[in-house]
C-alpha cells in the first residue's frame, strides 16, 4: 500500500544516493587528476610511488563504496515498498508466534539477511582492495572467526536489548520512548566500559607497553597532561592489517591508551608520544564528553520522534506496510531503515566538528608535547596508511571527520609559531 508520500520518500532516498554517487565520483576524479605530483609540501618525505598509491587505493575504496551505497539502497526499498519486512514477519510469526519472541525474530531475521548482502563486498574488500595494496593480514580462517565472534557478540548484547524496547512499547504506555530511551542510554554508557574489559580482548590481544625508555617518557607526558589512565597497552593490530593507528578508549577506571603494533614500529620514540598527546588532547578538551552528551540528545529527539510515528498509520502505508500487519517490530525496523537516509544530510556539520575537535587535539599536542614530532609522525602515517593528500575540496567538506594532510600540517606550523 502507498500513500501521496511514497514518492517524496522514494526521492529523498534516490536524492541521498545520487549526492553519494556524485561526491564519490568526484573524490576518484580528483585524486586520479593529482596522481602524478606530490605536493609541494610533502614534495621532500612523500615518495611519488607513495603518492599514486594512496590515489589508486583511494579509488580503488572509493569505487566499493559506491556500489555499497548502490547496494544499500536497492535492499532498503526490497525491506520497504518490497515487502520484504512483511515477509520476514510471516516467517518469524509461523515460528515464534505475533508476541515479542516473534518480534525479535523478525527484526533478527531482516540483521541476518542485510549482513549476507554486505558478505560479498566485506570479502572484497579484505582479500581484494586491502589485500591488493598490501594492508590485509587477514587469513580465511580469522576471518570466519571473526565473523562468528561479531554475531555473537551482537546476538547476546542486541537481542535482549530489542526484547526490552518492543516490551516497552506494549507494556510502557504512551511514553514508552522515554523509558526505551532511558535503557538506551544506560546501555551505551555502560558499553563505555564493558568493550575495552570484555567485548575489545575477543578480537584482539592487549598487552603492556614493554619499552622502559617509552613507557618512562610517556608517564612524564601523562603528568604533564593531567591523566591518569589505568592502562597503555600494546595491541597486535598487524594480525589483521597493515594500517597503524592509536587510541584513547574506556571510561573511568576502565580508560586505556592503546597502541597499533604497527604504529610502534614505524614511529620514532618522540612522534609516538606526540601522537599519544593529540589522543589525550580529546579528552583533556573534553570532546569524548561532548560526543556522548550530544549523542545522547539527539537519541532522545530521536526516540521522541519514533514514539510519535509508531502512532501514525500514514508511516507505515508511506513505507509500504500493510496496517493489518504493523507491529511494534515494523516500527522499528521501519525507523532504523528511514534514519540514515534522514541523517545522511547532517553529514557536512558532523564531519565539520569532528574537523575542528581535530585541530584542537593538535594545538594541545604541541603545547604539551612536539608539534613538529607530531607533523612527523602525521607524514609517516599518511604514507603508511595510504592516505590521499589530495581528496577533492567538495567531498573532504562533507565526509572527512578529519582535516585534510595539507591543511592539518599547516595548522601544527602555525602552532609553533
Amino acid at each position: 500500500m502507498t500513500t501521496s508520500l511514497t514518492l517524496p520518500f522514494i526521492a529523498c532516498v534516490l536524492a541521498a544516493l545520487a549526492s553519494r554517487l556524485v561526491l564519490g565520483a568526484r573524490q576518484i576524479a580528483h585524486v586520479r587528476a593529482h596522481r602524478d605530483k606530490v605536493p609541494a609540501a610533502f614534495a621532500g618525505t612523500i615518495p611519488l610511488d607513495a603518492h599514486r598509491k594512496a590515489a589508486d587505493y583511494t579509488a580503488a575504496r572509493m569505487r566499493l563504496a559506491l556500489l555499497g551505497a548502490i547496494v544499500d539502497t536497492g535492499w532498503l526499498f526490497v525491506l520497504t515498498l518490497g515487502g520484504g519486512i512483511a515477509f520476514a514477519q510471516r516467517i518469524a510469526t509461523g515460528l515464534a508466534g505475533d508476541g515479542i519472541a516473534g518480534g525479535v525474530l523478525t527484526i533478527a531475521l531482516t540483521g541476518i539477511a542485510g549482513a549476507l548482502l554486505s558478505l560479498p563486498l566485506t570479502l572484497a574488500s579484505t582479500f581484494g582492495v586491502e589485500a591488493r595494496f598490501g594492508f590485509n593480514r587477514v587469513t580465511p580462517g580469522l576471518f570466519v572467526a571473526d565473523l562468528v565472534r561479531h554475531a555473537l557478540v551482537a546476538a547476546v548484547l542486541l537481542l535482549p536489548l530489542t526484547a526490552l524496547a518492543l516490551w516497552l512499547m506494549q507494556a510502557a504506555g504512551e511514553m514508552w520512548w522515554l523509558w526505551a530511551w532511558g535503557a538506551w542510554a544506560l546501555f551505551s554508557l555502560a558499553m563505555l566500559v564493558l568493550y575495552p574489559l570484555l567485548i575489545a580482548p575477543l578480537f584482539n590481544h592487549f598487552t603492556p607497553l614493554a619499552d622502559p625508555a617509552l613507557e618512562t617518557r610517556i608517564g612524564a607526558l601523562l603528568t604533564r597532561a593531567g591523566f591518569a589512565a589505568r592502562s597503555v597497552l600494546v595491541m597486535d593490530g598487524s594480525r589483521r592489517s597493515g594500517h597503524g593507528n592509536a587510541y584513547f578508549t574506556g571510561f573511568g577506571k576502565a580508560r586505556r591508551i592503546v597502541f597499533f603494533d604497527t604504529l610502534l614500529c614505524s614511529l620514532a620514540p618522540d612522534e609516538i608520544e606526540a601522537v599519544l598527546a593529540h589522543e589525550l588532547g580529546h579528552y583533556r578538551l573534553h570532546h569524548i564528553r561532548k560526543r556522548v552528551a550530544t549523542t545522547l540528545a539527539a537519541s532522545l529527539a530521536l526516540f521522541a520522534l519514533l514514539g510519535l510515528l509508531a502512532r501514525e498509520s500514514l508511516f507505515y502505508q508511506t513505507l509500504g506496510v500493510s496496517l493489518p500487519t504493523a507491529t511494534n517490530a515494523t516500527a522499528l525496523l521501519l525507523f532504523s531503515l528511514v534514519l540514515p537516509v534522514l541523517l545522511y544530510w547532517l553529514t557536512p556539520l558532523s564531519s565539520y566538528l569532528s574537523r575542528r575537535h581535530e585541530y584542537e587535539a593538535d594545538a594541545f599536542a604541541a603545547r604539551v608535547s612536539d608539534g613538529a614530532a607530531l607533523s612527523r609522525a602525521l607524514v609517516k602515517l599518511y604514507r603508511d596508511n595510504a592516505s590521499t593528500l589530495t581528496p577533492d575540496p567538495l567531498y573532504s567538506a562533507f565526509y572527512d571527520s578529519h582535516p585534510g594532510a595539507s591543511a592539518r600540517l599547516a595548522h601544527l606550523q602555525g602552532c609553533l609559531r
